[in-house]
């Protein structure tokens, strides 16, 4: 009976209805929508930027602490146009050193060294040899240390 059932059996792919689709080619190439770019010349556009307004390119770090910033943080007002380099010139990038000059640096760092050798020639100068005279044994403690072969210790008259 089974038999049957399975040798009269429709194929499935005939029992289910499938739905065909149509096939949609994608066109691309001309007939795709492309935005369009300012095309400025190099007097127009100098940064060539696109037309930002780009304001002077001041750290904010030397920025007045205590005026009234809409962002505090980072000393900036709203809607105030950013600077393209925004990352170097923010308050989140590495400070700029400006309180000694190079020279004045240069001889704090020379007088830096020059007090550490001072320092080291003047603890040579005076610090002294030995705490104590060197005890002396009778024999140099050959058989103590090994034998004739072994390395004595300080016997008197060894200097």
């Amino acid at each position: 009976m089974l038999s049957q059932r399975i040798a009269t059996a429709r194929p499935l792919r005939v029992a289910l209805p499938i739905a065909r689709r149509t096939a949609f080619g994608q066109q691309r190439g001309a007939a795709q929508a492309r935005p369009e770019y300012l095309s400025l010349t190099e007097a127009e556009d100098p940064g060539m930027n696109g037309g930002y307004i780009n304001p002077p390119p001041v750290k904010r770090q030397f920025r007045d602490p205590h005026a009234d910033w809409w962002d505090k943080q980072e000393r900036r007002n709203y809607g105030e146009p950013v600077h393209e380099d925004n990352d170097i010139l923010g308050m989140f990038s590495p400070e700029e050193y400006t309180h000694t000059k190079p020279g004045k640096g240069l001889f704090q760092i020379g007088c830096f060294v020059a007090a550490v050798f001072g320092l080291c020639g003047v603890v040579s100068m005076t610090y002294p040899d030995k705490p104590s005279a060197p005890r002396e044994f009778e024999g140099g403690l050959e058989s103590e240390l090994g034998g004739p072969n072994a390395v004595r210790a300080r016997a008197a008259g060894d200097k």
